[in-house]
């Protein structure tokens, strides 16, 4: 998949337009991927919307030749088992059989607490841009204490959606060519998953932190727009979706712990009690 080069990662504006965690299982051994202590301490790298099985075989190649194999699939195009994905695996079946099939990005992302996006399109989002190397040392140290890491895959025809990019704590950008930067989704897989490999991962995050799930967020945002919906935030009404995504933005940027999830909740149950209320 393309992604845009970038000469000195940092906070950078994106200007464009713009559960309960159920999932089918691929194969047959589901706990490979689902949980426990082996699902925890790695990446889960998540594949929306991808369009040729012939990508995904080779996605699931690149995974294992740098020690990854927790693989979910969002919806992809050509349905799934793809007979065309397990020719490309080339020895990587495994990382096919085990991968979780899900419906929505929102439900790919439910139980993780961090979430990175790889995208090469400009979007209305202000979110910290990385290499994958900084992405990867990061992802160590938040596995390392306790967290669960997923990085998003757009299709190949035009990457991920806005609606994805506003899941993620931060954006990975590849530097590249200026003048040819184009990659392929297997050669984006396959160069965060080196990074992985190769990035032993500075203690850049406390550990025992509670960090809060994507599920525990999403409801948090769920309650936070019904607050604001009901006071009458979200005007002109042609501008719901962007301010949304904006505020949706805003909660992703910086990881919450469970604590601080719990303390923005009573925050606008307070907010919005009446006077001399109780509760």
């Amino acid at each position: 998949m393309p992604v845009p080069p970038l000469p000195d990662p940092g906070p950078r504006a994106y200007h464009a337009a713009g559960t309960d965690g159920r999932d089918q299982v691929a194969g047959t051994d589901r706990g490979r991927e689902s949980g426990g202590t082996q699902a925890a301490e790695q990446p889960v790298f998540v594949l929306v919307r991808p369009q040729l099985g012939e990508n995904i075989g080779a996605a699931a190649r690149a995974m294992l030749n740098f020690g990854l194999d927790r693989m979910r699939l969002v919806a992809p195009r050509d349905g799934w088992p793809n007979p065309a994905a397990e020719a490309m695996a080339s020895g990587a079946g495994r990382v096919l059989d085990d991968a979780r099939l899900i419906e929505t990005t929102a439900e790919a992302c439910a139980d993780l607490t961090h979430v990175f996006a790889t995208t090469a399109r400009e979007r209305a989002l202000t979110l910290p841009v990385v290499t994958p190397e900084a992405a990867m040392a990061e992802a160590r140290a938040i596995i390392a204490a306790g967290g669960r890491v997923g990085v998003l895959f757009g299709a190949e025809r035009a990457g991920l959606e806005t609606a994805d990019v506003a899941r993620a704590n931060a954006v990975i950008s590849v530097p590249t060519n200026p003048g040819f930067g184009s990659l392929n989704l297997a050669q984006c897989v396959l160069l965060v998953a080196y990074d992985w490999m190769r990035t032993t991962g500075p203690a850049a995050v406390a550990p025992g932190e509670d960090w809060a799930s994507g599920i525990e967020l999403d409801r948090f945002l769920d309650h936070l727009n019904q607050r604001l919906e009901a006071a009458g935030y979200f005007f002109p009404a042609q501008n719901r979706t962007s301010m949304k995504v904006n505020i949706e933005t805003l909660f992703r940027r910086t990881p919450l712990t469970g604590a601080e999830i719990r303390t923005l909740h009573g925050i606008l149950r307070a907010l919005t009690r009446p006077p001399g209320a109780e509760g």
